[in-house]
């Protein structure tokens, strides 16, 4: 969404002292002249995972053109805030853009972001541009950056069919602490794990290897279900999440 017309909101800077991967440093009050797209996200996170392909497509398709992408990781569960666990989840998703590892939350705090993910479009002279909480607003983030370079383009087509604009999604059920087993209703079903293992869940057999977001179940569209979830030994299930699906 657009900030209000008659707000100045400027970039806060970066936190001094915080690591950084693919990149030495760097400071927001040296991007001027050019739009910095900043994105909160936490690798155990479903919904960060699902905005991803978004954010390196437009890593891939404006760099060249001034745009600058970076990542603040925020860790919002126990797993992700291991920095070395961060490295290798950069490594593992394939994120070629700068992350900085918001490791005691400063710009996360600085910000006053609301959930994960949080967009925040910056233009070259460090005003917010445009912001959007959640997943979904792809192709109204992608439009501003193209005006803000001064191109038009094609957007990036959909990853998903409920990332189309403006498709109205039942809700799905609210994420639980887990592990968690029973009724729910969603287009999909994940479930925050670490350590070394395997799960079921609805009898299928699931490999954990690193700390992360693992898909559970999914469905063609939104369904009601019940999900049954067995955590093998040496695996820590920190919760249960749902993800949209078409009606």
């Amino acid at each position: 969404m657009r900030p209000p017309a008659d707000a100045e909101i400027l970039a806060p800077p970066f936190p001094r002292q915080a690591a950084w991967v693919n990149v030495a440093t760097l400071r927001m009050d040296q991007q001027a002249g050019r739009p910095v797209l900043v994105e909160f996200w936490d690798f155990c996170r479903v919904n960060s995972l699902r905005t991803l392909p978004y954010l390196k497509g437009w890593h891939e398709r404006y760099a060249s053109d001034g745009l600058r992408v970076v990542g603040i990781h925020a860790a919002g569960f126990p797993p992700s805030e291991d920095p070395d666990a961060v490295r290798a989840a950069v490594a593992r998703l394939g994120v070629a853009y700068p992350v900085l590892i918001d490791a005691e939350l400063e710009a996360a705090t600085a910000y006053g972001i609301q959930g994960w993910p949080s967009r925040y479009l910056w233009d070259g002279e460090g005003r917010l541009a445009d912001f959007h909480v959640g997943e979904g607003g792809y192709q109204e983030t992608e439009r501003t950056i193209q005006a803000l370079l001064g191109v038009e383009r094609e957007p990036l087509a959909p990853v998903r069919p409920e990332d189309e604009p403006g498709v109205l999604l039942p809700p799905q059920s609210e994420d639980v602490p887990g592990p968690y087993s029973g009724p729910y209703e969603a287009g999909g079903v994940w479930a925050v794990l670490s350590g070394a293992g395997t799960v079921h869940a609805d009898g299928r057999e699931i490999a954990i290897t690193h700390p992360g977001a693992y898909p559970l179940v999914e469905h063609d569209r939104h369904t009601r279900g019940e999900l049954r979830l067995e955590v093998g030994d040496g695996v820590t299930c920190h919760a249960v999440c749902f993800t949209p699906g078409l009606a």
